[in-house]
């Protein structure tokens, strides 16, 4: 690991910068983890230009894999990538003494960090969820970064994440809510203490008033889903919004916009047929249309329709991101 406990936060504010992507957990047509699938996205992300990759996030459906599984696919990423960008690897589950083994591995393999969220069963409260935030922290060296998500169960207020900024070892923060103005506010209360992040373009629309400037997009799929390797508009616009450099940030994002729009249909239109789940199958088939290895998505998820997959195949054909077959 590259810094101390102490050099923990000095070391995030210092690196966690630019565009994180988010990958997806590809698998086999038979259901296992596709090991060649996941080799081959690895290294088209990296010729995008993203900065740092988050493995076993919520798009890389955690949930749903065994323990060998997660173990495998924390062995495999960081060899994969190689030391040519950052890693993480998500560690939530609702069992501690499994958190803190899987935090530890991450740690002796190389990952950068781990993100943590709220453990999805019992926790009802703020306090339980810092105190279990609190717990690892205290188990564990390796930095964490706390996901804030109605995905577990429970979304924290902007004043429950800057008590839990105070942790010596939470140096990030990715507020997923999706409700900007909790974005905004826990910017204000702890971005001081731990690296805020909201995973939408928005905050870079309303932060400048609120003297807010994001640092680091940390972590969506907008990367994969949007440039291709001899376009690489999101990932150059997210750098240049997080350096503050807005008015060449804009230019690029009037072009973004129409693949944005796109992706908000399909992203409204799954969420709302699911009753708020993330649309995994959605990012999956996309990311297969611009010649990804995505594969199915695992129970209790369901998958597109034909008629959604040859819809979206449509859109994106229109926006020249692949072509119609």
């Amino acid at each position: 690991m590259q810094y101390t406990r102490s050099e923990a936060k000095a070391w995030a504010r210092e690196n966690l910068v630019g565009q994180w992507t988010t990958m997806m957990t590809p698998f086999t047509p038979e259901d296992e983890l596709d090991e060649k699938g996941l080799a081959a996205n690895i290294e088209h992300v990296l010729r995008l230009g993203t900065h740092g990759l988050g493995f076993s996030w919520n798009m890389g459906e955690f949930w749903s894999l065994t323990q060998e599984e997660r173990y495998r696919l924390m062995e495999l990423a960081p060899r994969l990538v190689h030391g040519r960008a950052r890693v993480a690897f998500q560690v939530t589950d609702t069992c501690l003494k499994d958190v803190v083994a899987m935090a530890h591995r991450a740690e002796e393999l190389g990952f950068d960090f781990v993100i943590l969220a709220a453990p999805y069963m019992v926790t009802k409260t703020e306090e339980q969820v810092v105190d279990w935030v609190a717990q690892v922290a205290e188990r564990v060296n390796i930095g964490i970064a706390f996901y804030n998500s109605p995905q577990f169960g429970i979304v924290l207020s902007a004043k429950a994440m800057s008590r839990m900024a105070d942790l010596e070892t939470l140096i990030a923060i990715k507020e997923a809510s999706f409700n900007l103005g909790l974005s905004i506010d826990t910017h204000l209360q702890a971005g001081a203490k731990a690296v805020v992040s909201m995973p939408d373009e928005e905050i870079f629309f309303v932060g400048e008033p609120y003297g807010i400037r994001q640092q680091v997009m940390f972590a969506n799929t907008s990367d994969w889903r949007f440039d291709t390797e001899s376009s690489n508009q999101y990932v150059r616009y997210i750098d240049l919004a997080t350096h503050g450099r807005w008015d060449e940030a804009r230019e690029l994002y009037e072009k973004i916009r129409p693949i944005k729009a796109v992706s908000r249909k399909w992203w409204g239109r799954l969420v709302g047929r699911t009753g708020g789940a993330l649309p995994v199958q959605m990012v999956k088939y996309w990311g297969e249309l611009m010649g990804m290895a995505g594969g199915p998505v695992r129970p209790p998820l369901l998958p597109l329709t034909p008629a959604d997959r040859e819809e979206m195949q449509h859109d994106l054909a229109l926006l020249g991101l692949t072509k119609a077959k």
